[in-house]
């Protein structure tokens, strides 16, 4: 029982594998649970007879109180009794409407004829995401890795980075709109204010977290303030700086719906909100655990070749 509290023990191979099972069988189960256990949480009736209520209607979801209010009030007039299932509300569809839902919508075409198709939404989201943490790295790890350097650099930057990364991304949509249009400029702009400030500064923690041994034997053999960034610096915070940025991408995820909803909204969040309109939940819980599912498919891509690419890291 010790060895679990001690964050250095490796875990064996087959426990590891059934832990990791667990951490997505458990809410699983309570999911099910919830959906299809009426004495857990079914606060609704689904109506399947109206009987003499004239408003109610096959199919159609109301609170137990008022059911149980025009059911006294059907009987006092002699009239047919409504008849109803309990029932969840509708936002919260059963795991097997969930799973139907990743092959229907797929195979149900758009409601306009020019709409997208989820699959093309989904790719639209995916290049978006992309797009912006590859312009968002551009500029924050070469910043990050020298003012984890320099004092000079790190003290003429950082002040404002902090300032900076406290202010929500959102909040510049107008004003990216104004500046680079409706389309897919300011939402890939929302991403990179998302991302570029927090990575500059985690990226310059990591490379301060360098052996200062190492530089400083560079030094004395006689290397060069270039060869000492190139030959010494980068290789040395290179396993951890791959981290940051698996970490950091998951980031960029995370603003990617906000960032849709700015302009003329595209991608699967187009989708999202197009689905909820029309109260097809189990669509809107489709498409956002695909995004769980291809960012998480992503990084475990990335964790997979950065063990080969960095064999002797063994915090991995």
């Amino acid at each position: 029982m010790a060895r679990a509290f001690n964050p250095h023990y490796r875990l064996p191979q087959k426990l590891r594998w059934l832990l990791g099972a667990a951490s997505f069988l458990i809410p699983i189960l309570l999911w099910c649970a919830v959906s299809y256990l009426p004495f857990v949480w079914h606060p609704q009736i689904k109506i399947t007879d109206p009987g003499g209520v004239s408003y109610f209607e096959a199919d159609m979801r109301t609170d137990r109180a008022t059911y149980e209010l025009e059911k006294s009030n059907m009987t006092a007039q002699h009239l047919a009794l409504p008849q109803g299932i309990a029932a969840n509300p509708v936002y919260l569809p059963a795991p097997h409407e969930v799973v139907r839902a990743f092959y229907t919508a797929f195979t149900t075409p758009p409601a306009q004829a020019d709409d997208p198709w989820l699959h093309q939404s989904l790719w639209h989201s995916v290049k978006l995401v992309f797009y912006a943490f590859f312009i968002s790295s551009i500029i924050g790890v070469p910043l990050g890795i020298l003012s984890g350097t320099s004092p000079v650099i790190s003290r003429l930057t950082e002040p404002f980075v902090e300032f900076f990364r406290y202010l929500p991304a959102p909040a510049f949509g107008a004003l990216m709109v104004a500046i680079l249009g409706i389309y897919d400029g300011p939402k890939i702009a929302i991403i990179v204010i998302g991302t570029l400030f927090q990575q500059i500064l985690i990226i310059a923690n990591t490379t301060r977290k360098l052996d200062v041994g190492l530089m400083e034997a560079a030094l004395t053999l006689g290397a060069s303030r270039r060869r000492l960034l190139t030959r010494v610096v980068i290789p040395g915070i290179l396993p951890d700086l791959y981290r940051d940025q698996r970490i950091l991408l998951g980031w960029a995820w995370t603003y990617l719906i906000v960032a849709e909803l700015i302009g003329t909204s595209s991608g699967i969040t187009w989708f999202i909100t197009q689905q909820a309109r029309y109260q097809h939940f189990d669509n809107v819980y489709a498409a956002i655990i695909m995004i769980g599912l291809i960012g998480l498919g992503i990084d475990l891509l990335l964790a997979w070749l950065g063990r080969r690419l960095f064999p002797w890291d063994k915090s991995r």
